[in-house]
């Protein structure tokens, strides 16, 4: 699933769900490129599928600019084409540096505060800002992020991941590394796979869309793909992830919570689930711990 039609699917979904108004999804749609009557007729057609009536019962477009907390934590980092905004947590004696890879909303306080939680279980995290060449997601609303992650080139995006690396490397020379992506993030961490880095020996992509024709050939990671039941449109790229995890003879594992929905991890999102998140919080770091 090309990222694009990824983050334009995502859009749709969230108006169905009530999520966002469909006046909003609208006008994130036509951010993407998307023409008005396509659309409404992308709505429409998503609508059809799903229970509800496809309205929104959210009194908000949701259209302000994210604040990020002023955190010590939050550093510039250099990148391929310029400095890139990260949120940064060290521990003390880490037993990993984790990458982790934010959603299609950017580094929203809910990343800012996982790399925290990462430090406090052993493990040093950066999360990079995928959106700092656009000025970042604190200058952007969540539309607007949308739209730059659809418009970045992938071998940009990898750039800036593999930069988030090349700093946590720089920081820990000897600690082993592992990335951790949720929704587009999730995205993101299968493609950093296929794309290939031999530094990454663990990653746990979360509900995340595999590329098209994955080849895991040479990956040294040990993988752990999470995913939710009731997320049928990133699930419908599962199959295809672990069977190229087996043909290239990658140690993983494929671990789908049963109903739950696409973000069930996400705290601050409508669709978390409390028992579900805790459940993948520990066999993520029982994984790291594991496989690194």
């Amino acid at each position: 699933m090309a990222l694009r039609d990824y983050l334009v699917g995502e859009i749709a979904e969230d108006a169905v769900d009530g999520l966002l108004t469909r006046r909003e999804a609208l006008r994130r749609l036509a951010l993407l490129g998307v023409s008005a009557t396509a659309a409404g007729a992308l709505l429409a057609a998503c609508s059809d599928d799903d229970d509800g009536d496809g309205s929104s019962s959210s009194s908000s477009s949701t259209t302000s600019t994210t604040e990020l907390p002023v955190l010590e934590a939050t550093i510039r980092i250099p990148g391929p084409a310029g400095e890139l905004t990260a949120a940064y947590a060290a521990s003390p004696d880490p037993v990993a540096s984790v990458l982790v890879v934010h959603e299609n909303r950017g580094l929203t306080p809910h990343f800012v505060d996982l790399v925290r939680r990462f430090a406090d279980e052993g493990h040093s995290a950066l999360c990079v800002d995928l959106v700092s060449a656009e000025g970042g997601t604190a200058a952007l609303d969540e539309g607007a992020v949308q739209a730059a992650l659809a418009n970045a080139p992938l071998d940009r995006v990898l750039g800036d991941l593999r930069a988030g690396i090349d700093e946590l490397v720089a920081r820990a020379p000897e600690v082993p590394i592992a990335v951790v992506g949720f929704c587009f993030g999730g995205g993101m961490t299968w493609n950093l796979l296929d794309a290939g880095d031999d530094r990454v020996v663990a990653a746990v992509p979360f509900y995340g869309p595999a590329p098209d024709a994955p080849d895991f050939t040479g990956v040294r990671a040990a993988v752990l793909g999470i995913y939710a039941s009731e997320d049928d449109r990133v699930n419908a790229s599962r199959d295809r992830a672990a069977a190229a995890l087996a043909a290239a003879g990658v140690v993983h594992e494929i671990k789908t919570f049963d109903g739950v929905d696409h973000a069930f991890f996400n705290d601050t999102g409508q669709r978390y689930d409390k028992a579900a998140a805790d459940e993948a919080w520990e066999l993520t770091l029982n994984w790291i711990v594991d496989h690194t």
